[in-house]
Formats: C-alpha cells, structure tokens, sequence
C-alpha cells in the first residue's frame, strides 16, 4: 500500500517515514503543496497524511481539491492545532480522519490501518456477497449498494466511503433508531479508541447536505441518535 506524507518539517517526516516503512507501507513524500498535488497523480496513492500548514498553501485548499475532482482516497490530517474549529473544518471538506501533533505512533498506524480498512471493504462491496435488488430509493435519491453510489435524479452525488457508510446503515436499519454509539460502533473499527463523538456529527452534517431536501428521510432521536423513516 502506497502512502503520500504531505509534511514540510524535515525530522518529523523522516522519523514518519522510517515508521511506516518499517510496517511495510510503500512511501512517497512531499514537501509541499505543489509536489503533493503532482504526487496524488503521478503516484496514485491509497491514503494521504496531509499537514495543515505548507509552505506553498495549506491542506485545507489541497484537501477541497482532491475531493472535488472526485479522487475518494483517505485523507488524514496531521494537525498540530488541536483546537475543535480546526478538525471539523478538515472533515468537512471531506477528510477521513485526523491525527494531533505530536502524535504517537502507534496511534498514526492504527488510525492508518482502519482508514485503509474502512477504504478497502467500501470498495469490497462491490465484489461480492451483495445482490442486485440491493437497492434503496428515496424522494429524489437512490442508493445502490450494490455499486456503493449514491444517485440524485440519475447523477452520481460526490460523497466520501463515510459518508456512504453512514447513509447505508441508517439504510438497512429503517425505521430503526440507532443511537450514537451504535452507529460509531459500525462505522469504525471497535479497537479505535481515537474516534470521537464529534466525527459522527460532522459525517451526518455532511450527509444531509448532500441529500438536500430529502434529508428530512433522516430524524433526530434527541438525546439517543438517529432514523430513517420513509415519508
């Protein structure tokens, strides 16, 4: 597996380096914005660790390029602000996860494993123990799970594997109420003890705002979590 290391601080990318390497993961560095933005095509990595603060940019702008031009690698940030503002502005453009500097390395590697992992069974899905009648419509929107794409009036909607991971479980629980903790517990590997409750929240933000009128489908149980209920 291929891993881009988008970091401009000399010592903590080699030291990153040396510890991924070390797992077995196939490295690509870049110092900046403009080497990261030729390495993403070049090299076509299957997970980005993206510093916030480049000398040419920030990660922020690189992030909301990527995503827009429909490239759904994970994306990891490498933030040394561990300030709220700041990660749910990285998740919002369509990051994967973050990470805090100085982090430890074990959890970099964990939150890497689960990231390739989540990346990987997304994907998945598509090959195998799904039929073809799995297939959910709603309003004006249709989820194949068979192809894992969400359709608005036939056109594809850009939506991250999270985002699709969240809107297929509320999917196949309808008119079931999945609390908070349910619903992390599926979207994330239970060994994880670095995802937080504010993750969810940014995911769903997310997710109905890209289902645009038809995210009303999706209520909140206030106190207890969320449901899908056909109207």
């Amino acid at each position: 597996m291929k891993i881009l290391l988008v970091e401009d601080d000399f010592a903590l990318a080699m030291g990153t380096e040396f510890a991924l390497q070390a797992e077995g993961y196939e490295v690509i560095k870049a110092k900046d914005v403009s080497e990261a933005k030729s390495a993403v095509t070049s090299s076509k990595p299957d997970l980005i660790l993206l510093d916030v603060m480049l000398p040419d940019g920030n990660g922020y702008d690189l992030c909301r390029q990527i995503r827009g031009e429909g490239n759904m690698v994970p994306i990891i940030f490498l933030t040394a602000v561990g300030e709220e503002a700041n990660i749910v502005q990285g998740l919002e453009l369509g990051a994967d996860d973050y990470v805090t500097k100085p982090y430890r390395v074990k959890e970099l590697l964990s939150r890497i494993a689960a990231n390739l992992r989540r990346s990987r069974m997304a994907t998945g899905i598509v090959d195998e123990n799904v039929k073809d009648k799995d297939v959910y419509s709603f309003g004006h929107h249709e989820f194949n799970n068979a192809k894992f794409i969400l359709y608005n009036d036939g056109q594809i909607v850009d939506c991250t594997p999270s985002e699709l991971r969240l809107l297929r479980e509320l999917l196949i629980h309808e008119g079931q109420v999945l609390t908070r903790t349910q619903l992390l517990e599926r979207l994330y590997d239970t060994e994880d003890n670095f995802i937080d409750d504010n993750t969810l929240s940014v995911y769903m933000k997310r997710l109905r705002t890209k289902l645009s009128g038809d995210a009303s489908f999706i209520e909140t149980v206030r106190g207890v979590g969320y449901r899908f209920v056909k109207q």
